[in-house]
């Protein structure tokens, strides 16, 4: 069966769904929690690199950054091989989204701690949208404050009829079935219904 991808990032990881389509019906192939760090310290690597040395906050945040897309490729990579392994053909990736960042430098960053932390909510997102092109994915990045009306008009479908459908899915598919299950499930809609 044809799969679509969804992502719900956070700080260190990321909500994932999978969905498919058997006998006309959405199904739940896979929901699971994917790990984009190894160290504590790199969930948030400019927290970590606040109050040090110029240089050495920079190449601690580019540790942090070049880990994070190194793991989201490595576990695209074994999300990937377990579709094959079920013999689904993946054809589609949707990553939630927020506002795009200024192109502020790592100095810019941390000295605002807000900046901190929107610069790490971009950080495993943008980790995701890079190891999907890695892995020739077509991916879709689908804005999550906007979510539902998104998808009510990518899909054609009433947000009623979609919330009920998420719902219905995520009963048959058990818990946990949260927030970020939700989200994740309605961008693998979109990304499997447009591929």
């Amino acid at each position: 069966m044809k799969v679509a991808y969804g992502f719900k990032a956070h700080s260190g990881w990321a909500a994932l769904v999978v969905l498919g389509r058997s006998e006309g019906e959405l199904v739940v192939v896979e929901r699971s929690r994917v790990q984009l760090v190894e160290e504590a310290w790199a969930k948030q690597p400019y927290h970590a690199a606040e109050g040090i040395e110029a240089d050495d906050a920079r190449n601690l945040v580019k540790r942090g950054i070049d880990a994070a897309n190194r793991i989201a490729v490595r576990e695209l990579r074994a999300v990937l091989a377990r579709e094959k392994k079920r013999g689904n053909e993946p054809v589609g990736c949707a990553v939630l989204v927020g506002n795009p960042m200024p192109d502020w430098s790592v100095e810019q960053i941390l000295a605002v701690h807000f900046r901190m932390h929107q610069a790490e909510g971009v950080l495993f997102r943008d980790a995701l949208i890079n190891a999907a092109r890695k892995h020739s994915l077509k991916i879709m990045e689908l804005p999550e404050k906007t979510l539902l009306s998104y998808s009510e008009k990518a899909l054609r479908t009433s947000g009623a009829d979609l919330t009920q459908t998420v719902s219905s899915i995520g009963k048959l598919a058990g818990p946990p079935w949260g927030k970020d299950q939700k989200y994740a499930a309605l961008a693998a809609m979109v990304a499997l219904s447009i591929s």
